[in-house]
């Protein structure tokens, strides 16, 4: 799913106290960040909808050949996980890779207990924006994401000096063109929908100046 560039490490305004999370807290946020990600991703595949980032890849993917999503996400983080290492620190790695890793599971199963007997395309791809820019701020607020070319924009911005964000919009432009070759455009659009209330929803939410707590 579409996301704005991966939070550096939370730091506090002068005179500010920081409350670090504790493991429960962090346990249901990945939980609660997790499980509104997959049920936005069977919402999203229900439609026939694709959306940015990794998520998209794996989904296109799994469109293409027939491959299961769940199985294919997991596989398509794995050479991101070092970058985030590197870039993000050993909890953030851990933290992202049991998300990424819950998120293919939950995906695995939810279709076996949600089904849509109607549900309208556009008010489908808003309702996959809200549910999933909920979902990502829940786990940049606990030090987790999922994973993927968040994590590259931020290093190559780091190496080279260009914008995360430009990096981000590139890709996501190659995935949403390529869609085409597999989607009706007006699906395609519709799915631009959605990954644009995700982005919303994370710009408009996720302010470090309001929220220190890691």
């Amino acid at each position: 799913m579409s996301q704005t560039p991966l939070p550096a490490p939370e730091t506090a305004p002068a005179g500010a106290s920081v409350s670090r999370h504790t493991l429960i807290e962090d346990a249901q946020g990945i939980l609660y960040g997790t499980g509104m990600a997959a049920f936005g991703i069977v919402i999203l595949t229900h439609l026939g909808m694709i959306t940015g980032q990794t998520a998209g890849l794996a989904i296109l993917i799994s469109y293409a050949t027939g491959w299961g999503f769940a199985p294919v996400f997991f596989a398509v983080n794995l050479p991101f996980y070092w970058l985030g290492y590197r870039r993000m620190g050993l909890r953030f790695t851990i933290k992202t890779f049991l998300a990424v890793g819950l998120l293919s599971g939950m995906v695995a199963v939810l279709p076996g207990y949600i089904s849509f007997a109607d549900l309208n395309p556009w008010l489908g791809a808003v309702l996959f924006g809200f549910v999933s820019g909920s979902a990502l701020l829940a786990l940049f607020r606990h030090g987790a994401s999922l994973g993927g070319v968040g994590i590259v924009a931020l290093y190559l911005q780091d190496r080279t000096g260009f914008r995360a964000g430009w990096t981000q919009l590139i890709f996501d432009a190659c995935l949403f063109s390529a869609a085409l070759l597999i989607r009706d455009p007006i699906t395609v659009a519709w799915s631009a929908l959605g990954a644009l209330v995700v982005n919303l929803v994370i710009a408009l939410n996720h302010r470090r100046d309001r929220y220190i707590a890691t």
